[in-house]
């Protein structure tokens, strides 16, 4: 399974895909933090717990984080790269690889443009994981299901999946 995450300062979004049968799965989806109105150091803490969880529930073989992008807010991007720290604290922690990448290349693989927008991404995703529209309400999580499935696609992960759900 493929853990793709889009970590943000208020909220962090998780997607969870694995392949089967030569097709793509959303196994979960959802989202990491707590209101803009509860202290930075509690979101932090509860996208860290909510990442344990994961952990914990499936056996995630590859983590995929958003790198940061260049934001003109100082402020904006110091609070993105605390919740980055947490999410590859929390990885690593659980003894699985991290793989990085920025929002234009998964874009331009995933959609086919990497200017596309996030309501683009959503559609793609949807569609590649037979998913309807009405079960995803936030980009958040539709970008960290694209990271997993760019991942996916650009690894050979779904070879390595394969191989390792036989040998378990």
């Amino acid at each position: 399974m493929i853990l793709g995450i889009d970590p943000g300062s208020i909220t962090t979004g998780y997607g969870i895909i694995t392949e089967e049968r030569g097709e793509l799965r959303c196994v979960a989806y959802g989202i990491l933090g707590a209101s803009n109105k509860t202290s930075f150091s509690e979101r932090l803490l509860k996208i860290g717990v909510g990442l344990q969880e994961l952990f914990t529930q499936y056996k995630i073989h590859a983590v995929v984080i958003e790198k940061t992008f260049f934001a003109k807010n100082v402020d904006s991007v110091t609070k993105l790269s605390h919740a980055r720290g947490v999410c590859m604290y929390e990885a690593a922690r659980a003894g699985v690889e991290i793989y990085e990448y920025n929002p234009t290349e998964v874009k331009m693989n995933v959609v086919g443009h990497g200017r596309a927008g996030k309501d683009q991404v959503q559609i793609v995703v949807q569609q590649l994981l037979k998913m309807n529209s009405a079960q995803m309400a936030k980009f958040d999580m539709s970008d960290a299901l694209a990271l997993a499935i760019h991942h996916c696609l650009i690894s050979g992960t779904m070879q390595k999946i394969r191989e390792r759900e036989i040998t378990t």
